[in-house]
């Protein structure tokens, strides 16, 4: 599992394990027609602070846009955090609690020696900000009534239509 700060996701977000903000990401994104427009989302909350953003492209993937809401989050982060990235994306998702960033950094951002990565400069974009961070990754089934993921779907919709 690619959890760089040795907490459980099922451990309470109580108290940090070290002097870091902690800080929750929900990562959202969506695309009308595969390719086609699209938009991310993402909200960030940390203690009472609650931040939103959204945006679009207009020729993408749904992956493109899923991959784009992690890394708009993470960009938003003036310092480093010990964060909980939640995503309906197992894409995103399982590529750092199964290690399969590490397989593909390993194989020069193929999928193998041969095989090219989809996505690869967004991997590399997203790979490089979570060396910044301590970062537990966890996955929250989409489009059933987690609060903070319908509002990060709602955004990234949103970012379709801007």
């Amino acid at each position: 599992m690619y959890n760089r700060g040795g907490r459980s996701f099922l451990e309470p977000m109580v108290k940090p394990l070290n002097d870091l903000k902690l800080v929750k990401i929900y990562a959202d994104g969506a695309c009308k027609n595969n390719p086609g427009v699209g938009g991310w989302g993402v909200i960030l909350l940390h203690g009472e602070t609650k931040k939103e953003l959204y945006g679009g492209e207009q020729r993408t993937t749904n992956n493109r846009m899923e991959l784009t809401a992690v890394i708009k989050g993470l960009e938003a982060l003036k310092e480093p955090c010990d964060i909980t990235i939640y995503s309906d994306s197992q894409y995103v998702i399982h590529a750092f609690n199964h290690d399969w960033i590490s397989n593909w950094k390993r194989n020069g951002w193929k999928l193998n020696t041969v095989k090219p990565l989809k996505n690869d400069d967004l991997w590399k974009q997203l790979y490089a900000l979570t060396l910044k961070h301590e970062i537990s990754w966890v996955w929250v089934k989409g489009h059933a009534g987690n609060a903070y993921n319908e509002r990060a779907d709602y955004l990234a919709n949103k970012g379709i239509r801007s």
